[in-house]
């Protein structure tokens, strides 16, 4: 029998937990807007020609801002050509892809509000640069009485679209980003901007690029420059990460939060080096605005045959009972570090690395990924609490690394809820958790389980449901301690309240 323990003590807390810290992305990549959350003529779609199916599925995942119009996509994109009436169409070399641009800014915002959330717009820092991102927010937040608010209010909406949060580009680092640039001459950039779009509207709160990954070989030294530039205009300093498992080593898999810990950790050092260096007041908090399990070699195999397609299928992964229980460790992690992590977006919403699924003209579902997500997003909200685990330990490539991965939030109710993954392939985790301090007659209210004997269980049209979280007998609490077992590759939501 394997064994664990840990303390709950709403004594020690972490931070509160920022809404946004459950967001989702959506690029012009693949069918995520094309057939994804717009389809006209699909069944399901209302007169604007979003799918309520995915509408109704996007409001249960509980996403609370979703970022737009990428990723790779915004380093090449025009945003005028998704305004108006006359809409060109385009070739989209981030993605081989051809774009019509027939959904633009105007439909993504009305997207947000029937969806309930709050947009992230990305300006074009690739090939473009200041002037264009301010004909861009003066388009979107100008009331009214000049060129670009009255062509908005000409296109039809009068109302200022009111965006607070943007991100200064993407992936600037990258080698394959349209207009990659160096850390000094992206920094510059950034902050010119910074500066622009402050004059325009002061209420924004912007996002440097930081690293597009812990293993790029800037890491650090990138961050550190580009906030030399930029440290006193930028709110955020971006991160991106996505994990797979390589050569079937789920080991190393299953220990991925772990590694987006350390990234964040090693984040947070340097953004308060640079802190103490520039003799700032204020201190930079992280957007983790990229984050998923992604088969990248899967589709890198699979680049170089791409062809010039409108809304092809790209990056379509399937997602099965490890993925989904690894995204469970994914969101542990980023609660974690609730107190510097204020934004953070799943990568991406619907079809695309996505926990929605969307047939064209036919039904969407939940894949297994979908489930974590949107049971952290519901009994997520409050005060994280610091858990510290006692655990068993395994070795992997990732280092030692704790087979239970557990963290605590607790509400403005003070119901208390344990978020907990056991990363044992073998063997179920009995867990021991010192609840005394949480009082008097504090019960389970509910314990539920997302596992699977066939660990490649994945859910489909055919199966929507066939993975799913699941009540769990047997859970209880004896003279101030909680008492449950966690099976083996499991993630587990065990609510605690009176």
């Amino acid at each position: 029998m394997t064994k664990a323990s840990l303390t709950i003590d709403p004594a020690f807390a972490i931070a509160d937990v920022d809404p946004r810290l459950f967001g989702s992305f959506v690029e012009h990549l693949g069918r995520c807007v094309y057939t994804g959350i717009y389809e006209p003529g699909h069944p399901a779609a209302d007169e604007n020609g979003f799918r309520r199916d995915v509408l109704d599925l996007v409001r249960e995942l509980g996403v609370t801002v979703v970022r737009y119009p990428g990723g790779n996509f915004v380093s090449g994109y025009r945003w005028e050509d998704g305004v108006g009436p006359d809409r060109p169409t385009r070739l989209d070399s981030a993605w081989r892809s051809i774009e019509p641009n027939t959904f633009g800014l105007g439909e993504f915002i009305k997207w947000t509000r029937a969806a309930g959330v709050e947009p992230m717009m990305a300006v074009n820092l690739g090939t473009r640069g200041v002037q264009e991102a301010i004909d861009l927010l003066e388009y979107a937040n100008h009331p009214s009485g000049t060129h670009w608010s009255d062509l908005r209010r000409k296109h039809g909406d009068a109302e200022p679209y009111d965006i607070r949060l943007w991100c200064l580009g993407n992936e600037m680092d990258g080698p394959w980003q349209l207009g990659h640039k160096t850390a000094d001459e992206y920094g510059r950039l950034a902050a010119e901007t910074a500066r622009a779009m402050r004059m325009i509207d002061r209420r924004l709160e912007l996002v440097a690029c930081g690293s597009s990954g812990a293993t790029m070989p800037t890491f650090g030294t990138w961050e550190a420059t580009v906030l030399k530039h930029a440290y006193d205009v930028v709110d955020y300093v971006s991160l991106h990460a996505y994990y797979e498992p390589i050569d079937g080593d789920v080991a190393t898999f299953l220990a991925s939060g772990d590694r987006m810990e350390a990234f964040i950790a090693d984040t947070v050092a340097t953004c308060d080096h640079m802190r103490a260096v520039t003799r700032s007041t204020k201190r930079i908090n992280l957007s983790f605005d990229e984050w998923n399990v992604w088969y990248m070699r899967k589709f890198q195999a699979q680049e170089s045959t791409l062809e010039w397609r409108h809304a092809p299928p790209l990056l379509e992964d399937h997602y099965d009972v490890t993925d989904a229980v690894v995204v469970g460790s994914l969101l542990i992690a980023l609660l974690r570090h609730a107190d510097r992590v204020r934004v953070a977006c799943q990568a991406q919403l619907v079809n695309v690395i996505a926990p929605i699924f969307a047939e064209p003209g036919g039904p969407a579902w939940r894949q297994t990924i979908f489930h974590p997500f949107a049971q952290a997003s519901r009994y997520g909200r409050g005060r994280v609490l610091r858990v510290e685990p006692q655990t068993p330990v395994y070795e992997c490539a990732a280092g030692e690394v704790g087979l239970l991965h557990a963290t605590a939030v607790q509400a403005e109710d003070g119901t208390v809820t344990l978020f907990a993954v056991n990363r044992s392939q073998t063997d179920a985790l009995e867990l021991a958790a010192n609840v005394r301090a949480l009082g008097d007659g504090v019960r389970v209210l509910e314990h539920t389980v997302l596992t699977d004997e066939d660990l490649g269980a994945r859910n489909s049209a055919a199966e929507p449901d066939r993975v799913r979280p699941r009540p769990v007998t047997g859970t209880g609490i004896d003279t101030g301690t909680l008492h449950a077992s966690l099976p083996p590759v499991s993630w587990n939501v065990i609510r605690l309240g009176r």
